[in-house]
């Protein structure tokens, strides 16, 4: 009997990762929400392409935020240095993002998506990584830039 309810316990766990890991099926985003997803985009290509100064263009200067790898909160300047040293050690192969809610209000913007990719060591061996973030963003001019966010690998 407990072989059988373990079976169905792990049988609906799986259903539930897989349904709560997809995308809002059907959602139609505004204008204004497709805006702020472009420039998540953005940063996370530059990322991927290890354009440091142009990823960190996406970062206000009093930007926040904690990274489920960090034992802190960091700055954009610890971001800076963190970011440079892990160019040095991996790349990215291939990534998907998966937005799951996007809420503006006025000029800031809370997000929550999934991230999922192939990463790349220094030796050539390759890892999938995927988690969750969340980004607080504030309109910047004629872009959206991050004041906060949280998360990281799953």
């Amino acid at each position: 009997m407990k072989a059988y309810s373990k079976g169905i316990f792990y049988a609906i766990l799986g259903l539930v990762l897989v349904f709560t890991a997809m995308p809002v099926v059907g959602q139609e985003w505004s204008a204004a929400q497709q805006e702020v997803w472009k420039n998540i985009q953005t940063y996370w290509d530059l990322d991927a392409k290890q354009d440091l100064e142009g990823f960190l263009s996406y970062f206000h200067d009093d930007y926040i935020g904690w990274s489920k790898r960090s034992a802190f909160p960091m700055d954009k300047a610890s971001v800076k240095k963190w970011i440079s040293e892990s160019y040095k050690n991996s790349k990215t192969v291939v990534m998907d993002l998966s937005p799951q809610s996007i809420n503006i209000f006025g000029d800031v913007a809370i997000v929550h998506y999934y991230y999922s990719q192939l990463v790349e060591n220094k030796e050539g061996k390759r890892s999938p990584e995927s988690g969750r973030w969340t980004d607080i963003l504030m309109k910047q001019g004629n872009k959206w830039v991050l004041i906060g966010d949280q998360g990281g690998m799953d």
